[in-house]
């Protein structure tokens, strides 16, 4: 009897061993700590009003905008890691997380790690300040519309005024020049099948886009850093 009990608590580990895997890839399920910093991955596409093809990894934000209220809200969250992996996606929505990034009075970091491509650009300098990996990429381009495009002028004003809002964005929050960034938006010997410019590592920080070179352990000791510099100037309001 006791055997038989035995052997249907395994059975049941196991089950649930397989539902962990399945729904969460790995099979130790992190328990909630008492952490003061939040980690935001953007993995994938950033899907936007147009629903993406299920066999496409998409970072979706009505998922994301919630979480950044939240972390606002939550006064035991004192800092932001955003971690990108991105290869760009809708504009509007990736502008949208960027400025939500952008408006948060806590301390964010970003690292760029396999790469942060065409809107991930915004989404990386929004944070306070930004890491890129040695090896990590990042592409620079104009906007482009898929699906029905209406050929009049009207279409091509609407475009220029969106890129411009990624250009004007981009150039307020890092340390790039507004015609260095067009220059590298623009040009024509860099990518095969495009224009524009793909920059890797130390490049990115060397053209002002990126503030350093580095991964999670520098980005937590940043991030440690503004938050103790944030706690600091409130005490000394309150005093």
């Amino acid at each position: 009897m006791k055997e038989k009990e035995q052997q249907e608590e395994n059975d049941q580990s196991k089950s649930s061993l397989v539902d962990k895997i399945q729904q969460l890839g790995q099979s130790n399920v992190p328990q909630p700590g008492d952490s003061n910093i939040h980690v935001l991955p953007i993995i994938g596409q950033v899907e936007g009003h147009v629903q993406l093809p299920s066999q496409n990894k998409t970072t979706k934000y009505e998922h994301l905008i919630p979480q950044l209220i939240a972390i606002e809200q939550n006064p035991k969250i004192e800092g932001l890691v955003v971690l990108l992996n991105t290869v760009g996606g809708d504009v509007e929505a990736g502008l949208a997380i960027s400025e939500m990034i952008a408006s948060l009075s806590k301390p964010s970091v970003s690292i760029v790690l396999g790469g942060g491509h065409s809107i991930g650009v915004p989404i990386a300098v929004a944070s306070d300040y930004s890491f890129i990996a040695e090896t990590a990429t990042m592409t620079i381009h104009p906007i482009r519309m898929n699906g029905l495009v209406i050929g009049v002028p009207q279409t091509f004003e609407y475009m220029e005024k969106m890129q411009d809002r990624v250009i004007n964005f981009v150039t307020r929050h890092s340390n790039i020049e507004e015609e260095a960034f067009k220059e590298l938006m623009f040009d024509k010997g860099n990518l095969t099948r495009d224009i524009g410019t793909n920059v890797v590592g130390q490049q990115a920080v060397d053209i002002g886009l990126i503030d350093d070179v580095g991964g999670v352990q520098q980005a937590m000791a940043k991030l440690n850093e503004l938050i103790n510099d944030q706690k600091g100037n409130q005490e000394q309001v309150i005093q």
